[in-house]
């Protein structure tokens, strides 16, 4: 059975520094998140970044991070794996549980995650997943 979490997220996006014979146009950062709402949840990652020099908005990332604290009452801690290309007022976003990532009670757990922007820049999150049965 499928469940889902709704809510809002807080993140702050920080340079993570750059490494020696970097490329203009490609970023490393560090991201810092708060969940609230149906997830509970404080996550630390890393994310790459390619932005078009010539097209404003274009742009591609690719990051990974570490979501722990509770979700629907069930405490423990997964990772997940983000795709995004921008090109215009396109977007393609891609948010997924990474496989066997799981552990303490969200073991096992299984899905994907929606982000919407809302125009006062609100981040708001929708989490797809499935779960063993017994916690």
């Amino acid at each position: 059975m499928t469940l889902t979490a709704y809510g809002v997220f807080d993140v702050k996006i920080l340079p993570a520094g750059t490494a020696e014979g970097a490329v203009d146009h490609l970023g490393t950062l560090a991201l810092d998140k708060h969940y609230h709402g149906d997830l509970d949840a404080a996550a630390k990652g890393h994310m790459l970044t390619a932005v078009s020099a010539s097209v404003k908005g274009s742009a591609a990332y690719v990051a990974v991070e570490r979501v722990d604290g509770t979700l629907h009452g069930r405490k423990g801690a997964f990772s997940l794996v983000h795709r995004g290309i921008m090109s215009g007022n396109s977007r393609e976003l891609h948010v997924s549980i990474v496989p066997d990532s799981g552990e303490g009670g969200l073991q096992g757990i299984a899905g994907t995650l929606q982000i919407v922007i809302d125009a006062d820049g609100t981040h708001r999150y929708e989490l797809d997943y499935t779960l063993p049965s017994s916690p």
